[in-house]
């Protein structure tokens, strides 16, 4: 859908359509294109151009007010409350808790996948404290835990995935303003999502190479299996069932098992749908390494026309953040440094532990910098790529303990 907009409402992956502007005073020689450095919306702003037209079908929307939501949602939901200000917990003291929850969440989806590939029924009666205690640490601090599960090897890739996915519906229904139990539901769902894969042989969902087309039809049947497989354990819940079984559809029909389109698919299988992805892609896999988190963000901003939702997709990046925690980041002083802390009133500006000067091509002493301070001086520029940089450390340096702020 085209939009105009005023420049100051511009962030970092929006799709810009149009300047209504002579040519003398447009700053681009580019007729539309997605928004992905900061400093072309600076040339914007630059140009005096007091507003543009952009196309919420190809890119992010202007952040939306919760009156805004559709007032008729699939599965019942007829209202959304406004989302819950999150005030984060220091990320230090929240990785602790995080890591042990993550260890804790990894033996018991293990433990069920093995009953699973046993022909035993699963038990998912541990399923509801463990979804609780990933709720809590997500409510004091969504990045720690939802980070730490990124970092998953490719072994364990089939497990933590469920745990991952698990902490991102629950951060997502809290931005959609679900209430605490339908963010339970969210997350219940996510850590069953992925079920069926118990019953796929190893050999295929650890494949280092290109699946032939008969290897990835077993593989896109985990939907229905693992939704056959819930449906024989006691006290799963529909929306568990759903996820499980449409997780893998897209809004322009093109997904599967049942090719549903639009609003056939339900908001939580729609919320699965972008989780799983986003999941997928930020993980180190026995084909791939997994991309940077910013980089990931903004390639599913380009496919999000005919695959995600809209509303939820937005609500998604509004929950992770333009710069998740872990991307490798460029200031315009030159130096780099890795995102340690949302803002979440400021997508653009939030908190980052500088460590590299590329104008001295050397490491430096790390310090955190929080963008949003008013004195701060320093903003993004760009997104680096960390397969570029190779930086050993760059994982520990976002999970470290605190070191002092600087503005």
């Amino acid at each position: 859908m085209r939009k105009k907009v005023n420049v100051d409402e511009l962030i970092v992956g929006m799709y810009l359509e149009r300047i209504d502007a002579s040519w003398i005073r447009n700053p681009f020689w580019r007729g539309s294109f997605v928004i992905s450095d900061s400093k072309d919306i600076d040339l914007i702003k630059a140009s005096k151009i007091a507003e543009v037209w952009i196309d919420t079908s190809k890119g992010l929307d202007v952040a939306p007010r919760y009156d805004e939501f559709p007032k008729t949602m699939p599965a019942g939901l007829s209202e959304l409350q406004p989302a819950v200000a999150i005030m984060p917990a220091q990320m230090g003291e929240e990785l602790v808790r995080a890591t042990r929850i993550c260890d804790q969440a990894k033996q018991a989806v293990t433990s069920m996948f093995l009953e699973a590939r046993m022909g035993n029924t699963i038990d998912v009666d541990g399923a509801g404290q463990l979804v609780k205690n990933i709720f809590d640490s997500v409510s004091r601090n969504a990045s720690a835990l939802i980070s730490l599960a990124r970092l998953k090897t490719a072994d364990d890739y089939t497990y933590m995935h469920s745990v991952a996915v698990c902490a991102l519906m629950i951060a997502l229904a809290r931005q959609l303003g679900l209430d605490e139990h339908q963010a339970r539901a969210a997350g219940e769902a996510g850590l069953l999502h992925d079920m069926g894969k118990a019953l796929i042989p190893m050999e295929l969902l650890n494949k280092p190479g290109k699946l032939t087309k008969e290897e990835y039809a077993i593989v896109r049947g985990h939907p229905e299996l693992g939704h056959a497989l819930l449906c024989k354990a006691s006290g799963v819940s529909d929306i568990a069932l759903d996820v499980c079984l449409h997780h893998h559809e897209r809004m322009d029909g093109a997904g599967y098992p049942m090719a549903l389109r639009g609003d056939r698919i339900s908001l939580f299988a729609k919320m699965g749908a972008v989780c799983d992805v986003y999941d997928a892609i930020t993980s180190n896999r026995p084909y791939k390494a997994g991309w940077d988190p910013a980089e990931s963000v903004r390639k599913m901003g380009q496919w999000a026309e005919g695959h995600f939702d809209p509303v939820v997709f937005q609500a998604f990046v509004r929950s992770l953040g333009i710069y998740p925690v872990g991307s490798l980041v460029r200031l315009n002083s030159g130096l780099l440094g890795v995102v340690v802390l949302q803002n979440p009133s400021a997508l653009t500006m939030p908190v980052v532990k500088v460590f590299f000067s590329t104008k001295a091509g050397e490491r430096i002493e790390p310090v955190v910098i929080d963008l949003s301070e008013r004195h701060a001086r320093e903003k993004i520029v760009a997104r680096e790529d960390p397969a570029k940089w190779r930086f050993p450390d760059l994982n520990a340096l976002w999970s470290a303990g605190e070191v002092n702020f600087i503005s």
